[in-house]
Order: structure tokens, then sequence, then C-alpha cells
């Protein structure tokens, strides 16, 4: 009974921090989400689960989904697969390395607010750095990239692949370094090339690295916000109106607290279950392994 109590007051703090700022706020949305709250007007009244199918009716909540998932799908692979490029080069044992490490971690410690407004000059039409580069070798260098339906999705997955470079690239770092030189040495005298040590030693041991960076990745991109606000707010024609935006939209320009709590639930729920699937796959592998 002793150390039961003792186990519990050692877990108390983060057990209260977890109910306070975690589970409370989301049972309190869905409490919300079963009001049709005016923020402006100061008026509510219950309506049930009438928000959740208001939010469909209009077709702009799902174009936000469809948005979203195209931001995740395009970003969180490429960048997986970047930051491991770059975790393999930077892994090398040799003098300074660390400084190059330190370097590529820089955008994540940097206010995001300030990393898009620098973004904004970069992508700008003539003036900005890509458009001037572009000039240089002779092509056209007038395209907005930020107003235009196309180009203004792939500059915002352009710019998360930069900015999340960093923090995944140090969990992959980590991930190689534990991988034990005698693996390597034993591949190396079988007669395997470097390319197949990668195959069949470093990316297989990595799973677990690779499964992390992929879920976390996946919550992050699904729940974006800052860049598209700070960038495109949700233009043009609505091609960068992600969930995270439109949700912010409908709270804090519409003043609809109960359809914005009734999208958050239905976004938590979606990042639930995809986060559901892989946890589910990754256990087994670990099962059966065992």
């Amino acid at each position: 009974m002793k150390r039961s109590l003792v186990g519990w007051l050692f877990v108390a703090p983060a057990l209260l921090h977890l109910v306070v700022f975690a589970l409370g706020p989301i049972l309190y949305a869905a409490t919300l989400s079963l009001y049709d709250w005016n923020l402006l007007k100061g008026d509510s009244r219950f309506v049930g689960f009438q928000n959740f199918t208001r939010i469909w009716e209009d077709g702009q909540f799902a174009k936000a989904l469809l948005n979203s998932a195209l931001y995740t799908i395009t970003s969180v692979p490429l960048g997986i697969a970047l930051a491991l490029a770059v975790a393999l080069l930077v892994a090398q044992k040799i003098r300074g390395i660390t400084i190059f490490r330190t370097i590529y971690y820089l955008p994540a410690v940097c206010s995001q607010v300030a990393i898009a407004m620098i973004w904004i000059y970069i992508f700008l039409p003539k003036k900005g750095m890509i458009n001037g580069v572009l000039g240089w070798f002779g092509l056209p260098n007038e395209t907005d990239f930020l107003s235009t339906p196309g180009w203004a999705m792939a500059a915002l997955v352009f710019m998360s692949i930069w900015v999340a470079l960093g923090p995944r690239m140090v969990l992959f770092v980590s991930g190689i370094l534990n991988i034990p030189e005698s693996l390597y040495e034993a591949a190396e005298l079988d007669g395997a090339t470097k390319n197949q040590q990668f195959w069949k030693v470093t990316l297989p041991l990595l799973t677990p690295t690779t499964f992390f960076v992929g879920v976390t990745s996946m919550i992050s991109a699904m729940q974006v916000f800052t860049p598209v606000y700070m960038m495109t707010k949700g233009g043009p024609e609505g091609t960068t109106d992600v969930v995270g935006y439109h949700i912010y939209s409908a709270a804090w320009e519409r003043f609809q607290i109960g359809e914005a709590s009734a999208m958050s639930l239905v976004l938590f729920v979606i990042i639930l279950a995809l986060s559901f699937g892989p946890f589910r796959a990754m256990n087994k592998q670990v099962e059966g392994a065992a």
C-alpha cells in the first residue's frame, strides 16, 4: 500500500497537468459543441448535435480537411526523407560536426511568426530570393507564390520541411548512433556495400525512430496554423484553408464557438484514428520480433 501511494505521489504533478491542461479543455470543448453560442452576442442555447451536422452543410469544412490531408501527405514523407538524408551526413564522427547539427536545428528554436515573415519576403515576386535566383538563370521571376493557386500550398509545404528538419534530424541521428558498430562490421565482412548496409541494417533498425517521427509529424501537420495565418490567410481561393485555420476563422472571425468546438472534436477524432493504426501495427511488429 505504501509503495502504491509513493508511486501515485510521484505521478501526481504530471497527472494534474494532464487533467487541467489536456482532459479538462477537451471535455469543455465537447460541452461547447452542444451549444449554439455566438461569442459576440453572448447568448447561447442548447442544440445537441446540430453543430456537427451544420459544419458539413456548406462543404467548406470538408474542403479544409482535404487541404490538411494534402498538406500532410506531401510534407510529412518528404520531410522525413530529407531529415534522414541529413542525419546520415551529420552522424559522421568528424571534427566540428556538432556545428552543422546546431545550424540545422536553429529554425526549430526560432519564433514561428518571425520565420513566416521571413519566408513571405523569400516568396515575393521579382524581389524575393526564389524569384531572384530564377531571374539569374533567365527564367520567369514574377510568380507570386503565396497568391497563386497551386503554388501557395507548395510554398507552405516547402517552408514546413525546412522548419521541421532540425528536430527530425536530431531524432534520426540519435537512432543512428545507437546502432551497434558490430552489425556494420559483420555486414562488411559478408561483402555488403554501403548501400546494402543502409537498406539491410540502418533502415530496419531505425523503424522505431521512423515510426515516432512519422506519427508526431502527422499530428503536427494536421494541426498546422501559424504559417497559414501569417502567409496566406487560407487563400488563394481557399486552397490553403486547412482545418486549424478554419477552426480559428469560425471561432474568432464569425464568433461561432459551438461550431468551432465541433470542428475541433472532429479533428481530434481523426488524429486519434490516424495515430491508432500505426501504433497497433508497431505493437504487432514488436510482438512478432519477441
